[in-house]
């Protein structure tokens, strides 16, 4: 029995095929921050620490002419984000409903991801993580309201890279604001903004909710360490005769192993 329960659920196979299908849909194109890291896992719900291969010495030891350390770890975060399905939206998908109401799904699936984000790009202090932006050493660069001016930065971040010996290709994470100015602006000649942004990084640029301004990283693997232990998944919680109770679940860590391996774009 897993400890997600689904079994106790008054789900079907049909119904829940359509809860994680609904989820997945939701959940990939905000899922931002792993698409720019280097993604381990997932080592299942057990894992519970991530070696970081140091130690620190241990005072006294057992024993006396002896010496000693003790390994230190990284200890993985959950995050669990609840909602509801009503059991009469279940039935009628049951019945071949297309239009099934899982709004309370995509907004925990919107949370989640906003979660993850921010924990791996701006830090979480309480989980023990440092966020890549918050760990840059690089001097941030002003984005503006001006997007004509974005390539520019964004030429400057990936030169400022280089000068490092941090080579690519680079990603660009877009925070909602950003993103959206790049998809409503043409430069001259009409080419898109967003495709020359790619250009110069010659990487993806991903939507990025949760993320304020815009991230420049490398994308050439080694520096920004995600560790999953149980990946996204859907747990059953309770139920009644009107709605089933669940949630969206992770385990995880995150390090950053190259703090001059990305540049921060601020709003």
């Amino acid at each position: 029995m897993s400890h997600l329960l689904r079994e106790h659920a008054p789900i079907s196979d049909a119904g829940w095929k359509l809860i994680d299908d609904e989820a997945r849909q939701r959940l990939e194109p905000a899922l931002a921050a792993r698409r720019l890291v280097d993604f381990a896992g997932p080592h299942g719900w057990e894992h519970s620490a991530t070696n970081l291969g140091r130690t620190q010495p241990i005072p006294e030891a057992p024993a006396e002419g002896v010496e000693a350390v003790r390994r230190r770890v990284l200890a993985v975060a959950e995050l669990r984000v609840p909602f509801t399905v009503a059991r009469d939206e279940l039935r009628d998908a049951e019945r071949g409903a297309r239009d099934a109401d899982l709004s309370e799904l995509d907004a925990a699936a919107h949370r989640l991801a906003v979660a993850e984000n921010r924990a791996v790009l701006h830090g979480w202090a309480e989980a023990g993580m440092t966020g890549i932006a918050e760990a840059s050493t690089h001097e941030p660069i002003t984005l503006g309201a001006d997007c004509t001016r974005y390539p520019r930065h964004v030429a400057k971040a990936v030169e400022l890279l280089l000068c490092a010996g941090i080579g690519g290709p680079y990603g660009i994470a877009l925070g909602p604001d950003a993103h959206t100015r790049v998809l409503e602006t043409s430069e001259h000649g009409g080419y898109p903004l967003l495709d020359h942004l790619r250009a110069i990084a010659s990487g993806p640029l991903v939507w990025a909710p949760g993320v304020e301004g815009a991230i420049v990283v490398t994308m050439r693997g080694g520096d920004f360490l995600f560790d999953a232990g149980q990946d996204i998944s859907i747990g059953y919680e309770r139920h009644d005769t009107d709605a089933v109770n669940l949630y969206l679940e992770e385990s995880f860590s995150f390090q950053v192993a190259t703090a001059d391996a990305a540049v921060v774009l601020t709003a």
